[in-house]
């Protein structure tokens, strides 16, 4: 029987990191189905959806991943699923959500908060700081890719986001 796990890593920025976590995986006979790698700060980070068989799967790749924490000094993490995928047609609409303006403490929060309260699924969120063009002062943007449920008007949500984006003194759109 087919069993799915998910697998988060991270660790010093250095050649070779994507090819030792990919390697437990292949060695215990896994497919690596999904990703999310990229770096943060001065750590690569990955985020893996992984699926393979075995009897003694579960417990060989906890036992590699100990192994890449000690000799690596790449710390993995790996829960194993009940894995379904979800019909996100079927259950309402999809929307991008961008947000630009200067940095600050609360944009997450406040925006993911509003999401949370009229039950707004959020699939991906991405985030970056840049400099501005004119000033080098911090500047945050944003995208997320957000499910409305069936029933939720559109424009309650964009007169909300546009009170965030006020309060906050930042750009938000809704596509």
């Amino acid at each position: 029987m087919e069993k799915k796990f998910i697998m988060t890593a991270f660790g010093k920025d250095r050649p070779g990191i994507v090819a030792d976590v990919s390697g437990i995986i292949y060695e215990n006979g896994c497919n690596l189905e999904e990703s999310q790698m990229g770096l943060l700060a001065d750590e690569f980070t990955l985020i893996l959806l992984l699926s393979g068989q075995g009897e003694m799967l579960e417990e060989n790749l906890y036992r590699d991943c100990r192994r890449l924490e000690k000799e690596k000094g790449i710390s993995v993490f790996i829960r194993p699923l009940d894995f379904h995928r979800i019909d996100y047609k079927a259950n309402g609409f999809r929307h991008t959500v961008s947000v630009e303006g200067i940095d600050q403490a609360g944009i997450v929060y406040k925006v993911s908060k509003l999401f949370a309260e009229h039950g707004i699924n959020i699939i991906t969120l991405n985030s970056k700081t840049k400099p501005s063009p004119e000033s080098g002062t911090a500047l945050y943007v944003m995208n997320i890719d957000v499910i409305f449920p069936k029933g939720l008007a559109k424009n309650t949500i964009e007169r909300e986001l546009e009170n965030i984006g006020k309060k906050l003194h930042v750009e938000i759109s809704l596509d």
